[in-house]
């Protein structure tokens, strides 16, 4: 099985993929910009940053999960992509796709849990939506024609993996949590930069760490399909894994205080403490 470089990019899809997601890309920035200055903080727009940096390592994880952007239409090159790398073209929707997929959740999980208003069980709810988002973001992408995940996956809905799902949604909620804990702890604003190294560390702990299995099942030679399901179930239980842990850092339960703040303070001045 060989990366699928003859087959056709759909340009209609290319551009919706494109021009839309940057569309939507800029709007989210807009929002998180105006959150950001109304609590006198960089911290969202942030957020936002450095999913849309971290898209250029996007060629190690096409690589390790075998992903193929289709480059071609009718013979000729048409993909919109301003590298490759790993014999992958990366298209210049990838940046706006990671701010789609992991920054637009992150931006509502880490305004909850700065207002105190978040419990475990609406983490559950919010990581529900995000697996929701990423399966019809990537089903539409994979059959409209713009990519394909090429390798022998197994647990397919509409040609997309669902495992790639689970661990999309277990990078959501281990990157938001942990940038949230971040912002707790820092105090001068040069510190939340730290966010540019926690975005790629955690996407590595869930897609390389959670997904070892997976990945590791995906490029066995003379694999078979007993291998490639219980592999792809050790990484579908990582993930749930992942997200209980990240749950563990949310209480149960919103204190008192934390309501009375979230009702009676509407614009959210940053506390001392927060510096940010």
């Amino acid at each position: 099985m060989s990366q699928p470089v003859d087959h056709q990019l759909n340009l209609a899809a290319q551009d919706i993929f494109t021009y839309g997601s940057w569309a939507l890309t800029l709007a989210l920035l807009v929002v998180a910009i105006w959150m950001s200055r109304r609590e006198k903080t960089w911290f969202y727009a942030l957020i936002v940053v450095v999913a849309m940096v971290a898209a250029f390592a996007e060629p190690v994880y096409d690589d390790l999960m075998m992903l193929y952007f289709y480059t071609d239409h009718g013979g000729a090159s048409a993909i919109h992509s301003h590298f490759t790398a790993f014999d992958v073209p990366q298209p210049v929707w990838t940046h706006s796709g990671y701010a789609l997929l992991y920054a637009g959740p992150a931006l509502y999980i880490t305004r909850k849990l700065h207002l105190g208003t978040l419990t475990k069980n609406g983490l559950y709810l919010v990581a529900a939506v995000s697996l929701l988002e990423s399966c019809l973001f990537e089903i539409i992408g994979i059959n409209s024609g713009v990519y394909t995940y090429w390798g022998p996956h197994v647990f397919r809905i509409f040609d997309y993996p669902l495992v790639i799902g689970m661990l999309e949604m277990a990078q959501v909620m281990c990157f938001a949590v942990a940038a949230a804990e971040v912002r707790k702890r820092v105090t001068r604003p040069v510190q939340l930069g730290a966010l540019l190294v926690l975005f790629p560390a955690t996407f590595a702990l869930v897609n390389y760490g959670g997904g070892a299995a997976l990945i590791v099942g995906l490029h066995l030679e003379n694999t078979n399909g007993l291998a490639q399901h219980v592999a792809t179930i050790i990484s579908m239980l990582a993930a749930l894994g992942l997200v209980r842990m990240a749950a563990s850092l949310v209480p149960a339960e919103p204190s008192a205080d934390d309501l009375t703040r979230a009702g009676s303070t509407p614009d959210l001045r940053p506390s001392s403490s927060d510096a940010r």
